[in-house]
């Protein structure tokens, strides 16, 4: 029988056999800590989305493409030429290579979308992708809907006893990466900046991926959508610029992430011929087209970044965001990794006291320790985060239990104010 959020429901006709797997029809971890079951006055750091809008002068170009005739129309599948020209212009350099408007370059309904589409290009019954855990929680439905096998590899945590370890601590153990590789491997997914422990994949650990990628002849999906988010001197590193790899990677990038606007899905994907064209054959059949207006107003925003400063002046800004949160896990004296890309930051919460009877929904029980925590978290002190068991598969998920994601994508008075409240999470530690 089929279930709609863990709730047995009798459908006259049977679902398709895929609504069963990848956790599609269970409770997903957004439900459990939506706003709207959480205190009214509670301060949500658990979604990544902004409570500050785009750039203004993005948000006029979005209102001058409204008024005109065109950009209220059907865009080409491939994606406005407009954009698809801003996208070569701003990125062409980062990939040593002029990118080709027609044919290396899709516009997608947001990153997500882009992703899902490739899954469909691209897997066949059987076929496994390779993903690192803790991994963005979309991937795996999207895998298992088109028929893949996800395959998970964990990046290994530092030891509890490293009060503050970097995102950089947690490593990839290569025996374990290669073993995970068969003769059915199809894809690998890599994402960096990494969601949600904040890593910036080296230079050494790409190389090695990459290797093992050509050895099994395999495609790379390159989740990329934080490449604007790098701290503290780091280097962001495309897998499709090593030696060997353009052939056969995909690189997904983001207007909302790199723009504030994360609700205007737009997206684009990065590749070879031979790999985006079987893309824009199966984004074509999902979507059709992505929307005209703000395909538009995202071209303006890479258009006009380099003359603005845009992007050095933004991450300066995320960084001093992430440092009013860090200050505030330092007061407290808990253990917590330092993200070096990205906008969450992982807290362990495994020293959290909880109390034995203490009333938590339905809802949670069954889940992980972590649901509990950040459960807890949420009520007494009014904070929200999200449990980090919710990204692995089953065998790993203990691995994510002593962490609470928390987003600071938000402005410094929230965050300040968020901090401010976490410190009575002292009275609440063994």
């Amino acid at each position: 029988m089929a279930t709609i959020n863990g709730v047995p429901v009798k459908s006259p006709v049977p679902l398709s056999s895929r609504m069963q797997t990848g956790r599609a029809m269970a409770l997903d971890v957004w439900s459990v800590y939506n706003a709207a079951n959480l205190p009214a006055d509670c301060i949500n750091l658990g979604q990544g989305y902004m409570n500050f809008p785009p750039p203004q002068w993005v948000k006029d170009a979005a209102t001058e493409a409204l008024g005109t005739v065109a950009g209220n129309h059907y865009s080409h599948p491939k994606g406005r030429p407009r954009l698809r020209e801003a996208i070569r212009d701003y990125y062409s350099a980062s990939y040593g290579r002029t990118l080709n408007v027609d044919n290396e370059i899709l516009v997608t309904s947001g990153a997500n979308e882009g992703q899902y589409a490739m899954f469909t290009a691209f897997l066949d019954p059987g076929d496994e992708v390779i993903m690192f855990e803790p991994y963005f929680d979309q991937y795996l439905p999207s895998v298992t809907f088109n028929a893949g096998t996800p395959v998970f590899v964990p990046l290994h945590p530092p030891s509890s006893a490293n009060r503050r370890s970097t995102s950089d601590d947690w490593t990839i153990d290569f025996e374990e990466l290669r073993a995970a590789f068969s003769p059915k491997t199809k894809m690998i997914i890599v994402n960096t900046p990494h969601n949600p422990v904040g890593k910036v994949f080296r230079r050494d650990e790409l190389e090695k991926i990459a290797a093992l990628a050509k050895e099994f002849n395999t495609l790379v999906m390159a989740d990329e959508v934080y490449d604007c988010l790098v701290y503290d001197q780091k280097e962001h590193v495309r897998i499709a610029t090593l030696p060997g790899m353009w052939e056969r990677t995909v690189t997904v990038g983001s207007a909302g992430k790199s723009f504030a606007a994360t609700g205007w899905r737009v997206g684009w994907l990065v590749g070879p011929p031979t790999l985006i064209g079987p893309v824009l054959a199966a984004t074509t059949r999902i979507v059709y087209c992505s929307n005209s207006p703000l395909q538009e107003a995202a071209a303006a925003g890479l258009e006009q970044a380099p003359s603005r400063n845009f992007f050095p002046l933004q991450l300066q800004a995320y960084q001093e965001r992430r440092d009013i949160l860090l200050e505030g896990f330092d007061r407290l004296g808990m253990n917590y990794t330092h993200p070096e890309g990205s906008y969450f930051a992982l807290l362990d919460i495994s020293n959290v006291d909880i109390p034995d009877d203490y009333p938590f929904p339905q809802t949670i029980h069954g889940r992980g320790r972590d649901f509990k925590a950040c459960w807890f978290i949420a009520m007494e002190v009014g904070v929200s985060s999200i449990p980090v068991s919710e990204f692995y598969g089953e065998k790993n998920s203990h691995i994510g239990e002593k962490f609470a994601r928390f987003a600071f994508c938000k402005d410094t008075a929230q965050l300040k104010e968020a901090v401010e409240r976490l410190q009575k999470l002292k009275n609440y530690l063994k």
